[in-house]
């Protein structure tokens, strides 16, 4: 098989052996109830797995319940590795965490799967980052099943084939990762640092241009809105319903869980309004024989505006400046239709996507958690902008553009080398635990 082609250039003292030959797995069915006749626990759930790496008994874990069988069956400890089983796309299961600390109440959670290495033959460290590994990983995603939810049989998970070199060299492997992850992870953290500055250098500039303007010498008044501020004098405050036509909420019928390709109908997710600019990549294939509403198709010069979101994401705005056909407006969209007689689009968008025009979206948010709040039509029709003149708001835009692209290129760049550093980390993971690099005395050159 072309994905097992590693299996015939590993070293010669190594072997290939079946995960069930090399741990013990089981598949966690504790669901996150809690039962007065049950014994407290924390469980560890799909989430607390699919963001980080290791797991640690000090993480903000869910409490529930669990029969004294279920934390016997499936208690965790130091030296589990947990991946998640199930998921709503092939690319999100065999995601693994290595456990570091043992806990005697912290249980595996449902939708995922708990592998316990068989010591000493196997190196936990070793084996965990075996599931890191692209080549090895790609077993699982290959056996997935489901059409809206993809699950890997627990039978596919113990019958992935695995790299075995001697105990020593898996020590010798895990630790050499352990050093080159960290070194990649500082040079990631310090980049992403630096997208957050830039982020904020942005914001601060759109932030003053539209609600101080760009005479720096304009006479200001109080605005009246605390959050607002004082603004030029000469800038008049509105309710954004009085420059609206119209508000449009889209459509969500059930679509394929992968992007629309050119010329296929695709609708729109959230993810497309959570940068400074419009994502079109971020949408979801419309099946074939379902009839798309093109009432919902997106143009060139649309407003569009996330209403059901987390709190930091909730009100996300972008400005619709190209887009290719056939892409819906999905129902957790605003469609925003102004009056361009009195209000510029790009000026109604950059103010929205500051702090002071998000305020009232985080005020205002409805919801029963902080995972999915909501902003209902009124809240966004009641917002309160300062409007000056067509033309100054032009002005602002021409102004504040040409900044902001300044800063685009270098927050471009920068993501740019973050990537390749990602692309890198997962390289040497995969080489290292097929025996492609000497662990003993390869290092990584750090990137600038």
């Amino acid at each position: 098989m072309s994905h097992l082609t590693w299996t015939n250039d590993l070293p010669r003292d190594w072997q290939v052996r079946p995960l069930r030959a090399t741990a013990r797995y089981v598949v966690s069915n504790v669901d996150k109830r809690t039962h007065d006749d049950e014994t407290p626990v924390r469980l560890c759930n799909y989430t607390d797995v699919y963001h980080r790496e290791f797991i640690t008994p000090d993480l903000d874990f869910m409490r529930a319940t669990a029969t004294e069988i279920e934390i016997e069956k499936f208690g965790v400890t130091a030296g589990d590795i947990l991946i998640t089983k199930d998921s709503e796309s092939w690319s999100d299961i065999g995601v693994p965490a290595l456990v570091r600390q043992s806990a005697d109440d912290l249980v595996c959670g449902y939708h995922l799967a708990l592998v316990r290495p068989h010591q000493p033959t196997v190196d936990a460290r070793f084996l965990f980052r075996c599931l890191q590994a692209a080549p090895i990983r790609v077993q699982i995603e290959l056996a997935a099943n489901g059409v809206t939810r993809f699950g890997i049989p627990k039978s596919a998970i113990g019958a992935m084939r695995l790299p075995v070199p001697p105990l020593r060299k898996q020590r010798a492997i895990a630790d050499y990762l352990d050093r080159e992850t960290a070194r990649l992870d500082a040079l990631i953290a310090a980049k992403q640092r630096m997208l957050t500055l830039l982020a904020e250098k942005r914001r601060s500039i759109i932030t003053r241009a539209v609600t101080r303007g760009l005479d720096p010498d304009a006479p200001l008044r109080d605005s009246g809105i605390p959050w607002l501020g004082r603004i030029p004098a000469h800038w008049k405050i509105a309710r954004l319903k009085f420059h609206l036509h119209g508000l449009e909420q889209g459509w969500s019928p059930v679509c394929d869980n992968v992007p629309a390709e050119p010329g296929e109908w695709g609708v729109l997710k959230t993810g497309c309004v959570n940068g400074w600019e419009f994502d079109p990549d971020e949408n979801k294939r419309l099946p074939d024989d379902t009839v798309p509403q093109d009432q919902y198709e997106i143009r060139a010069g649309d407003i569009l505006m996330s209403r059901a979101n987390t709190t930091s994401l909730l009100g996300s705005t972008v400005y619709v400046r190209e887009v290719r056909p056939r892409l819906l407006l999905c129902d957790k969209l605003y469609r925003l239709e102004v009056n361009d007689d009195t209000l510029c689009r790009p000026y109604l968008v950059a103010f929205l996507q500051t702090p002071a025009g998000r305020h009232e979206f985080e005020r205002d948010a409805t919801g029963a958690s902080n995972s999915m709040q909501n902003i209902g039509q009124d809240s966004v029709r009641n917002l309160w902008i300062p409007v000056p003149s067509i033309d100054e708001q032009s002005a602002i835009v021409e102004a504040q553009y040409d900044s902001a692209m300044k800063l685009e290129s270098i927050h471009s760049a920068t993501g740019r080398t973050i990537n390749c550093l990602k692309e890198r980390r997962t390289a040497v993971i995969a080489a290292a635990v097929i025996g492609q690099i000497d662990a003993k005395d390869t290092s990584i050159e750090e990137a600038s």
